[in-house]
């Protein structure tokens, strides 16, 4: 779980959150696996979107309902971590289409200005029908509070 948060105020000062390394979180050797990075990012997204008052998956009754499956996730390493280490995850929307949003996530030791990771996810506006999933435009409610945080 999260220790701490904190909303953007500008992109000088991206919204950002801490995670301390579990240890299901790491290999053999003590430094967090590829994958872990993977959860981390999804976790990371759900919360800054609840920050901004966004849904992750709206109940039954709201019409649209909307989710936001993903297209493309990787991950570029720049350094190790380790059991117990606090990573700070800033959260920059890097592009905002039509019906597609493009998350950053910047991966650094708490406290530290070394670069752990930079992780990226590209996921689209989707609406839950009876027949499935149906590609949506983003609203204007939800694509103005993206923009605050548009790199």
């Amino acid at each position: 779980p999260p220790l701490a948060r904190s909303g953007q105020t500008n992109m000088a000062d991206p919204w950002k959150t801490t995670r301390r390394v579990e240890f299901r979180d790491t290999d053999a050797a003590g430094i967090v696996h590829f994958s872990a990075f993977f959860p981390m990012m999804e976790a990371a997204e759900h919360e800054f979107l609840r920050d901004l008052g966004i849904a992750v998956l709206p109940p039954v009754d709201v019409k649209p309902r909307l989710t936001w499956p993903r297209v493309s996730a990787k991950c570029d390493y720049h350094s190790a971590a380790h059991f117990e280490d606090i990573l700070a995850i800033a959260v920059i929307v890097e592009h905002l289409g039509n019906s597609s949003v493009r998350y950053r996530f910047e991966f650094t030791l708490e406290n530290e200005s070394q670069s752990i990771a930079t992780g990226h996810l590209t996921a689209v506006c989707c609406e839950l029908t009876d027949n499935g999933l149906k590609k949506a435009m983003i609203p204007d409610t939800i694509r103005s509070l993206l923009q605050r945080s548009l790199a």
